[in-house]
Order: C-alpha cells, then structure tokens, then sequence
C-alpha cells in the first residue's frame, strides 16, 4: 500500500496497547509508506482512534482539534498517582452512600468552560521529555492547568463505589483527571476504571474496525472497503469544485480567489477542493476581508 493515494481508518483500538503500537501494527499491516494518528488514547483506555494513512497523514491536524466523546466508570474510594487503574494507590477512603442530588451536583460542577491540570502521567513534555517519563524516574512536572470545555457530562448509571458515566469534551481534555477531579470534589477520591472513546472529530466507535478485522480485510483484499477517503474523512468541511486547469495553478501555489470556486457557500474557515474525479486536492482557510483563499494543505 505504498503507493496507495492516502485515506483513513476508523479502528477500535483494543485495551493494553499503546497508540504508537496500533500505528505500527497498522503500518506493518498495511505495509504503507506513512500511518500517523489525530490523537492518543491511553493504553488501557478503548475505542476510536482515527489512524491518517500516506498522505492521509496531513489531515491529522485537522482532526485533532475537534471535540471527543467517551463513555467511562469512576470508581470511587481510592485515588491513584495515574487517575487510573494501571497506577499505586495514594489515597483510600470509605464512600459514603451518596444521594443521586450529591452526585449530580458533583458532576455539573465541571460543566461548561473549566480550568484543568494536566496529569503528571501524561505525554506532554517539559524540555522534550515525557512528563510521564519523569513522573516514572521520581520527578514529576506539574504543567500549568489549561481551560478546557466540557459540553456534555451525565451519569448514566450509579451502583457505588461506581459511576459510569459519558462526557463530551474539546480536545486537550484529561477524562481521567476529570473523574479523579470529581471524586476530590465528593470527599472519597477516585480513579477510572474504564474509559472507551466512542466519537471522535465525527467519527463513532459504530465505524470503527477492530484490528482482527484490519487484518481479515487485508489479507483478503477488501481493506479498500473500510479506507475512508481523504475527501470523506472530512465530512463535515464545505466542499468546492475545482477544475483541472485550477488544478495545476494550485500545484503551482497560485492564489485562488473566492469568485473562482464553485460552490461558494459564504461561510468563513475551512474549506476543502475536489476535482472532477472526487479527489481531495487542497483545503483552504476562507478569511472575512480577503480575496482569495490561504493554502492550509495541498494534496497533488
């Protein structure tokens, strides 16, 4: 798959695993000249992950940036130095029986715009570094808390010391720390137990592809049914026309101006161009004031 134009894959990533272990599976895999992803999940976490393969890889950034969905269980009584079930315990308490009113309020607490403290288990780096590498040599970095956006968070079952629960959030966002956060809150402390990303940049966990699959389709031939176009990955971009001539001036970095295109909605942002054989040539950033679009990516 070398020579494969590029696309994306929507895969379940499997418990026990790192994301760059599933990059590497699927690259070996697919023997493809590049596979990156548009975010990390934690190894013992599940779900979606959109895996950008070849030229597919320069879409990554786009993804990134978009809000994820996860449905995760809170166990409550014990903290841990991690947020979650792989880590030491540091603290243990007895939970009380919690009122379902407690626990809502608890939860609504960290609804909307909050400020958040990045894990000391985390990949973010200090000087270059993992913090999670400094956090395992005895010198953990706290990084400053970041604002973070919460749109979504609802308990859907209680049966204590656990609370499943789903949460909606923008990207940057610590589900972990979220539910170690909220058992601070409630007096008891806790860690996850579980957490399963099942929406991610528009992407559901119901496209998703277990990697027993990835590799049954790819030793049949098939895989071509499961690889999501570069033009499709961006699904929810407005889409504009562009002709072979307009083609090759955009090879070429000419600017193009917003009469040119058709299809032209308006709209400021993003937006993507496909030419007459439904290939994703170039994503462009309409601004209020300009003429002509800025060059975000060219793909030909």
């Amino acid at each position: 798959m070398n020579d494969h134009p590029g696309g994306v894959l929507v895969i379940d990533k499997p418990p026990d695993m790192t994301s760059a272990a599933l990059v590497a599976f699927v690259k070996r895999l697919l023997n493809a000249g590049k596979v990156g992803h548009a975010g990390t999940l934690d190894p013992f976490a599940t779900g979606v992950m959109i895996c950008c393969i070849n030229k597919g890889t320069r879409l990554a950034d786009f993804f990134l940036k978009d809000r994820k969905t996860y449905e995760a269980v809170l166990c409550l009584g014990e903290a841990t130095d991690t947020q979650d079930k792989t880590g030491k315990a540091v603290l243990r308490r007895v939970v009380p029986d919690f009122s379902m009113e407690t626990l809502e309020n608890a939860f609504k607490a960290f609804r909307g715009s909050i400020d958040q403290l990045p894990p000391v288990y985390s990949a973010l780096k200090h000087n270059g570094v993992p913090l999670y590498k400094l956090a395992r040599a005895g010198k953990p970095v706290r990084k400053p808390a970041r604002k973070v956006f919460i749109s979504k968070l609802e308990i859907l079952d209680v049966c204590l010391p656990e609370i499943r629960f789903e949460v909606t959030c923008s990207a940057g966002t610590y589900v972990r720390t979220l539910g170690a956060d909220i058992g601070e809150v409630l007096g008891c402390g806790g860690h996850l137990k579980a957490l399963r990303r099942i929406e991610s940049s528009g992407f559901s966990i119901d496209e998703a592809v277990s990697l027993s699959e990835i590799k049954a389709l790819a030793l049949s031939g098939d895989l071509g049914k499961r690889m999501i176009s570069m033009r499709d990955a961006l699904k929810n971009l407005p889409e504009h026309l562009v002709s072979d001539e307009q083609v090759e001036s955009i090879k070429n970095g000419v600017l193009i101006t917003q009469a040119e295109l058709t299809g032209e909605n308006g709209q400021e942002g993003l937006v993507k161009a496909v030419d007459g054989k439904g290939r994703l040539v170039a994503i462009f950033r309409k601004v209020r004031g300009l003429p002509h679009y800025q060059y975000c990516c060219v793909l030909v």
